[in-house]
C-alpha cells in the first residue's frame, strides 16, 4: 500500500521556507535573527528568497541557535507552523491528490523536497496505518525537538489536505514531551512515552476517501514541477551538492571559495581536494550555477544586463558578457531576445 521514501538520509538540500519559519518561531519568542542566523553562513536576504536552497546542516545550526537562546522552544510550537503551501509544488501536490494514499506515496517519492530531518515511514498493523519516523541518525542534542517538530508537522499537513477529517488513534513520543497541553492541541490526544518510538496510528480507511481538493489535472502539473525540481539536485550527493547550494547563496559576493569552506568546516585545500576526488572543481561549480543563475535573472524583464552582472557578483557588465558568450555562444541581451523572452 505504500511506497518506501526516496531516501533514507536527512542531508539534502531543502528550500529555505523550513530555516524562515524556524527564524519566525524564535522571532516570537523575542530572539532576534541575528542571534537565529549566527554562524550559519545566512542572512536576512536568503530568508525573503523565495528561490533560495539551504544545506541541512545551515538549517540544523539555526536548531541550535534556536535551542539555546529560548530553551523553552519545542518542536510541537515549531511543527504546527508548517502547511501544505510551506512545501511549494510539492504541497500543491499534495492537496490535489486523489486520496490520503496517494498524498502519503507522493511524499514518500519526492521526501527531498521537505523539510524533514527525521525519515517518515508508513505501514499497515491490522486495520491501522502507522506513520513512524526514523530519527536514528539525528545529532543527540536535536534529537527529541526534531521529533517533535517533525511528527507534529507531518499531522498538521495530513489533517490539511483531508479537510481536518481524520482523527488519531494513538501518539507515541521517545521522550517525555515538554508541553503536553500543545501537544494535545496539536494532536487532539494526548501522547504516551514509548520505547524508542515516535509514531501516529489512525483509521486505514481514512486513506481511501477522496481528498475534498483532489484534482488530477493540478495534481499532474505539481508533480511535473516536482519532478523537475529533483532531477538536478539527484544528479550530484555530498560535497558537490552542498558547494552548489552555498555558492548560490554568495553570487552577489562573488562567491569566495574561502567563504564557502569556511560554512563547510574546511579549509580551502581540503574542499579542492574533495571537489577533486568527485570530478569536478569550484571554477567549474561556480560557472554552472552562475550560468543558471544568469538564464532565470536574464529571463526578468526588470532587470539590466548591468542589474544582472552585479547580482552574479562580477564587477563590470563586460566581465559578465564575456562569460556568458563563453557558455552560450550569444551575447547576455542575445540571450534575452530569444523567442518566449
Amino acid at each position: 500500500m505504500f511506497e518506501p521514501p526516496v531516501t533514507r538520509s536527512w542531508d539534502f538540500p531543502r528550500q529555505v521556507a523550513g530555516t524562515a519559519l524556524l527564524v519566525a518561531a524564535g522571532a516570537d519568542a523575542g530572539v532576534a535573527p541575528s542571534v537565529l542566523l549566527d554562524g550559519s553562513g545566512l542572512g536576512p536576504r536568503d530568508l525573503a528568497d523565495h528561490r533560495r536552497e539551504v544545506t541541512a546542516q545551515q538549517e540544523l545550526r539555526v536548531v541550535r541557535n534556536l535551542l539555546a537562546a529560548a530553551p523553552s522552544m519545542t518542536g510541537v510550537r515549531v511543527g504546527t507552523r508548517y502547511h501544505a503551501s510551506t512545501f511549494g509544488p510539492l504541497g500543491f501536490a499534495l492537496m490535489s491528490s486523489a486520496t490520503l494514499g496517494d498524498a502519503a506515496n507522493l511524499t514518500f517519492r519526492f521526501l527531498d523536497l521537505s523539510f524533514t530531518f527525521c525519515v517518515p515511514t508508513a505501514g499497515t498493523d491490522g486495520d491501522q496505518v502507522v506513520i513512524g519516523v526514523d530519527d536514528g541518525d539525528l545529532p543527540a542534542d536535536v534529537r527529541g525537538f526534531l521529533v517533535e517538530r517533525d511528527l507534529t508537522a507531518v499531522w498538521t499537513v495530513l489533517r490539511e489536505i483531508a479537510g481536518g477529517a481524520p482523527r488519531l488513534t494513538s501518539l507515541t513520543l521517545p521522550v517525555a514531551p515538554g508541553e503536553s497541553g500543545a501537544l494535545r492541541s496539536a494532536f487532539g490526544t494526548t501522547p504516551s512515552p514509548g520505547d524508542g518510538r515516535a509514531e501516529l496510528r489512525l483509521d486505514a480507511a481514512w486513506f481511501d476517501l477522496p481528498l475534498p481538493q483532489a484534482n488530477p489535472h493540478a495534481f499532474a502539473m505539481a508533480e511535473a514541477l516536482c519532478r523537475e525540481l529533483v532531477a538536478s539536485r539527484r544528479s550530484r550527493t555530498g560535497v558537490v551538492e552542498e558547494v552548489r547550494v552555498l555558492v548560490a547563496q554568495r553570487l552577489a559576493d562573488g562567491a569566495p571559495m574561502g567563504a564557502v569552506a569556511a560554512v563547510l568546516g574546511l579549509s580551502e585545500r581540503s574542499l579542492r581536494r574533495h571537489l577533486t576526488e568527485a570530478g569536478t572543481s569550484y571554477r567549474a561549480l561556480l560557472d554552472e550555477v552562475r550560468r543558471s543563475a544568469a538564464e532565470e535573472l536574464l529571463a526578468r524583464p526588470g532587470l539590466s544586463v548591468d542589474d544582472v552582472a552585479r547580482e552574479l557578483g562580477y564587477a563590470e557588465a563586460t566581465s559578465f558578457g564575456a562569460a556568458y558568450r563563453r557558455w552560450t555562444g550569444r551575447s547576455p541581451r542575445g540571450g534575452r531576445a530569444r523567442p518566449g523572452r
